[in-house]
């Protein structure tokens, strides 16, 4: 009777709009108060680590004073890490890496559930690896809290999974929104990675806590950007030249290219780390030690540390124009890049978010320093150009273009930045899509077989007729013709690679993909005959049938092929109107691939 009672009230609080509404302001206050406790939590254990006593106050836009321990300090990333291992280890395996791939891996695969302990552990575990030196954020550990916290909130209610995941994005949205003081990009931010669904019951409550989390965080923090960009600075783009447009053209392709550096190094790392060193904690503890080297050289002779913790101090000296020598500029991009995927890769646990936006500081500087030097005319600004490439190294490395360039905007507070941001952000996005499809969020969970989808779907691809997204050419040719007669017929043309049809006498017996076909011209071996390389394992579909429809045969007959016909008859190959794949089907509808390969998870 207990039991039906309290079932009884959350069934009618789960159906209350209001209720739920409530929910996510709750949810806001949580993540902005959370935001503020770990800013505390990093700053006390940076100063336990780095000077021996017990503080909260420290500036994150100042360098770091020496430490007390001299050359000892070395050290202090080392034991940072064994506790971060231990902790991982021994309570919540989740909080180890970056967090936002775990969120993810949660709402796609495990309906929206995270464990309440990944909230307490992740503080822990990520505070104690940025105090005492390791080289990465604290956005994800933020954004994997709000969202274990909204998780957890809902799974005690018992509240519907879209509602669980709605809380999720909220709290993701509002760890964002409280950590850089920008509660658009909070809002922006669930809607390019998280949420799974954008409505307006899913929206509303992601508005309501990005915009309580920030107001949380003000109470606390003050009103202040999370950098300090020089308004006159920024206000010289309202009249740029074309050739500084064209400069910030190719300042985006470039950062797209650092992007997949960044991205690769890091994975990089974590594969050498765990082929070479079975033993978590020999692992994580050698790494850390080539961190605790590092910064100490980087103290001896530079006097600053410059790449440990979240790095907001070099950030800063790039947008106040200090660091302008493109040697030291390049010295600080790969020694961040290093550290950063050490940090990570041997185990540790911390986001990407900062070392992103440091990289694409320094790197932005970078650019804009040589090419004053090489074309003085242009006249980039070393401080716009580095506030641009933090936006562009957002986009390309994390696959949030928008969110990059709108967080950048809200630091700034200048409209006249936003067209150079668009274009920044969304090449360097492109240049990053153009090479692969994983994010450096994504790369983690593809690696364990977990597809993300790059898109939210509304039905309206799913409702059409099959014919309306035929594409690819289909050519018809007999069995006994060889890949050299292919070659040879196709040389001239400029329209891409068609789908073979192959024909004995005036029946279709087989089919060779366009994508095959790709792969066997790089093979060379022109003499094979198309009889000895089509497949026949297809399904027939009549041309009329919905996407929806084909992609439920492809999944039953677990067939990569469709033949899309007129009456569903195949007697004669001119019943066949055309071929769609797999890979067809993906591109078109941008669908996920686990959709259409279920034995691909």
């Amino acid at each position: 009777m207990i039991e039906r009672g309290v079932c009884g009230w959350r069934g009618w609080l789960r159906t209350n709009p209001f209720f739920y509404l409530a929910l996510a302001f709750f949810v806001g206050i949580v993540a902005g108060l959370g935001a503020v406790l770990f800013r505390r939590l990093i700053s006390l254990m940076h100063n336990a680590f780095f000077f021996g006593h017990l503080s909260t106050k420290f500036d994150y836009l100042r360098h770091s004073a020496a430490s007390a321990w001299g050359a000892g300090i070395i050290f202090a990333p080392v034991v940072g890490g064994l506790l971060v291992v231990w902790l991982v280890k021994t309570f919540a395996p989740e909080a180890k890496g970056h967090g936002v791939p775990e969120v993810m891996d949660a709402i796609y695969y495990h309906c929206g559930i995270i464990r309440p302990i990944v909230v307490l552990v992740k503080a822990l575990a990520s505070s104690i690896n940025i105090g005492s030196g390791g080289s990465v954020g604290r956005e994800g550990p933020i954004i994997q809290m709000g969202a274990a916290f909204g998780s957890s909130l809902a799974q005690w209610l018992r509240l519907k999974e879209w509602q669980r995941l709605g809380l999720i994005a909220a709290g993701a949205g509002a760890g964002i929104a409280a950590t850089f003081n920008t509660p658009i990009s909070g809002i922006l931010f669930a809607v390019e990675l998280i949420l799974v669904e954008v409505s307006a019951r899913t929206l509303v409550p992601v508005m309501i806590a990005t915009g309580t989390a920030t107001f949380v965080s003000r109470l606390f923090l003050g009103d202040f950007p999370s950098f300090i960009i020089p308004a006159q600075v920024i206000s010289q783009t309202t009249h740029e030249t074309v050739g500084a447009y064209g400069a910030y053209i190719i300042l985006g392709v470039l950062v797209g290219g650092v992007g997949l550096l960044f991205t690769n190094s890091l994975y990089w790392a974590e594969d050498r780390f765990e082929q070479w060193f079975t033993n978590p904690y020999l692992r994580h503890a050698l790494g850390m030690l080539g961190v605790g080297v590092t910064i100490y050289l980087m103290y001896l002779f530079s006097g600053h540390y410059y790449v440990e913790g979240v790095g907001y101090a070099t950030v800063q000296d790039v947008l106040d124009g200090v660091l302008t020598n493109p040697g030291f500029l390049l010295i600080l991009l790969l020694l961040k890049i290093a550290v950063f995927s050490v940090t990570l890769g041997s185990g540790g646990s911390g986001g990407v978010f900062s070392p992103a936006l440091f990289v694409g500081a320094v790197f932005g500087a970078l650019y804009a320093a040589l090419s004053n030097h090489f074309l003085p005319n242009v006249g980039l600004n070393v401080v716009v150009a580095g506030a641009l490439g933090m936006a562009g190294m957002v986009g390309a490395s994390t696959g949030a273009a928008v969110t990059g360039a709108v967080m950048i905007f809200e630091m700034t507070n200048d409209y006249h930045i936003i067209i150079p941001l668009i274009v920044v952000s969304s090449l360097a996005f492109g240049m990053r899509r153009l090479v692969t499809r994983e994010t450096i969020y994504t790369r983690k969970l593809i690696r364990r077989g977990h597809y993300i989808p790059e898109a939210l779907h509304s039905s309206l691809y799913l409702m059409r007729p099959v014919e309306q997204f035929i594409e690819s050419p289909l050519l018809r040719l007999k069995g006994g013709c060889t890949l050299a007669d292919v070659q040879k017929l196709l040389r001239g043309r400029r329209q891409e690679t068609p789908h073979i049809l192959v024909l004995d006498g005036v029946k279709p017996v087989s089919v060779i993909t366009a994508h095959r076909l790709r792969d066997l011209f790089l093979q060379g071996q022109p003499e094979v005959t198309l009889a000895e390389l089509g497949s026949n394992d297809w399904v027939s579909v009549p041309a009329d049938s919905q996407l929806y429809d084909l992609v439920a045969r492809l999944r039953s007959c677990h067939c990569e092929i469709a033949l899309l016909s007129r009456r569903g008859l195949l007697e004669h190959h001119e019943e066949v109107l055309a071929v769609v794949t797999v890979e067809d089907i993906l591109n078109y509808a941008s669908l996920p691939r686990s959709l259409l390969r279920p034995d691909a998870v």
